[in-house]
């Protein structure tokens, strides 16, 4: 039941949002999305971390004559996801507080909405229901980019909508077909998938109608050309999701659904993901040190991080699936700091041209202070969160290959190189017209900074924490995979 409640409490506090007219609607579903972050905290509780198993299962008959049921439960790498979300989701709600969004019940409805279908695809152990929630998920976030967006938001929107559709057919087909392939009356659980004995061919092209489907969402290169767009016409707190939480859906997938049901298609075509991967993550660090635009700069710098993460997950090795299980965490922290950091410099400036600001410093220390902390984790300096994911990352893909992890590891050379000239462009030098009368942070905005900063800590000096609840799970998955 405690799983059942997890699932549904944003949905039914989406619908009482519904109702509630004017400012009122803000608060409300801030509180339901700290109630949501409670109940994963005594879902925590109850979870026993030394299984690598799955853990408050629910399965009851949903299209019974089919086969598919209504099939939820946690393992240590979808517990530290739904942590993820409850925690992030309070934080994002909490940043809107300064903006007068046009009808706030539907845009605070449609967030919580969106929850619900991000904690569903985490727990989703029927590929159909997997399949129901990763397109609930989609919907708010569509709405949202698209009423509340910039000048350009029906274009782009409509872009991003197209790509994710076109993702999610390939992960439909590739579904209907390993559940036809179960055996008697068929079924679409999870375990069953997990059972089947295909032939290399066969995994071959079930693998890249999966790994489409996740990669577009990621997204990783050449995959990526909805995000920039898409990050930049969205208001921040879509931003904010799709960045924090929504791209852990694609990587979630290949560790759930991909890896484990195709390891015969894995083991074909894993180098070459690795390469496209790698690809990535000098091409979009090359971009974004020539980016000017802060929002585009952060959107670039994400694709690079997930290029890592995947390239670290396809090494098939424990550091690298456990690199990215912790680095998941770590960058949904650090983006959504830095998004709430230039959403910030924008309210108060009306621009996110870094040569159009700089000397914030001189009247605003405190926002420079968690500037720099972020930035830090973010370009994965020791003792911060982004250095143990890293760290983890990169020695699986030295492991594997040598020269990969030489190249792969530019990223956190280039990584300092475009964050450091964009906090300098920013923050130092002499003060610009529009950031004479910059202030320092409010009591919100320093209520939202200051979880995000204590995580950048909690995971660097302490990331034992967090390792100890995936790493049975991961050696389950591996043991799958090498069957």
């Amino acid at each position: 039941m405690l799983t059942a409640l997890l699932l549904l409490w944003p949905a039914l506090a989406a619908l009482l949002v519904l109702l509630i007219k004017g400012p009122g609607a803000k608060k409300v579903a801030f509180v339901a999305a700290l109630a949501e972050f409670a109940l994963a905290l005594v879902a925590t509780s109850y979870f026993n971390i030394e299984n690598g198993g799955i853990q408050l299962a629910l399965s009851i008959p949903w299209v019974e004559s089919a086969g598919i049921r209504f099939s939820i439960g946690m393992d240590g790498i979808s517990l530290l996801m739904v942590l993820l979300t409850t925690f992030l989701v309070p934080l994002i709600v909490l940043s809107s507080f300064k903006h007068d969004y046009e009808n706030p019940n539907a845009f605070y409805a449609l967030i919580l909405f969106m929850q619900t279908g991000l904690i569903g695809v985490f727990m989703a152990l029927d590929a159909f229901l997997f399949y129901f929630f990763w397109e609930v998920a989609l919907i708010p976030i569509y709405f949202i980019a698209a009423l509340w967006g910039g000048e350009n938001r029906i274009k782009v929107t409509f872009k991003f909508f197209v790509y994710t559709i076109f993702g999610s057919l390939f992960m439909l087909a590739a579904f209907v077909y390993l559940y036809l392939q179960t055996p008697g009356t068929h079924s679409s659980d999870l375990f069953a998938f997990y059972q089947l004995q295909l032939d290399a061919s066969t995994q071959g092209w079930i693998f890249w109608f999966l790994f489409i489907a996740f990669a577009i969402k990621m997204p990783v290169f050449p995959f990526h050309t909805w995000q920039p767009d898409t990050y930049t016409e969205s208001p921040t707190q879509a931003t904010m999701l799709l960045s924090g939480i929504m791209l852990k859906m694609g990587i979630y997938g290949v560790l759930r659904w991909l890896l484990p049901v195709v390891p015969y298609g894995v083991s074909e075509w894993a180098e070459f993901v690795l390469i496209i991967s790698i690809i990535g993550i000098v091409y979009a660090s090359i971009i974004a040190i020539r980016q000017r635009d802060l929002k585009r700069l952060i959107a670039y710098s994400s694709i690079a991080h997930v290029g890592l993460i995947a390239a670290g997950i396809f090494t098939l090795n424990e550091q690298g699936l456990q690199g990215g299980v912790i680095q998941m965490l770590s960058h949904g922290i650090n983006v959504v700091g830095l998004f709430f950091i230039i959403d910030i410099i924008f309210s108060r400036t009306k621009t996110r041209e870094i040569t159009s600001l700089g000397g914030i410093t001189q009247n605003a220390k405190t926002l420079s202070i968690f500037f720099m902390i972020l930035l830090l984790g973010s370009i994965a300096l020791p003792l911060t969160n982004g250095f143990v994911g890293e760290f983890l990352l990169l020695s699986g893909v030295f492991q594997y290959n040598g020269w990969f992890g030489a190249v792969a590891g530019l990223t956190i050379i280039l990584g300092a190189v475009y964050m450091l000239r964009m906090f300098q462009g920013v923050m130092f030098g002499p003060k610009s017209p529009v950031t004479e009368a910059f202030t320092d942070l409010t009591f919100n905005e320093k209520a939202v900074l200051i979880p995000l900063v204590i995580m950048v800590f909690w995971i660097g000096l302490f990331p034992g924490t967090f390792l100890s609840i995936s790493e049975p799970a991961v050696g389950q998955l591996l043991s799958i995979i090498n069957r």
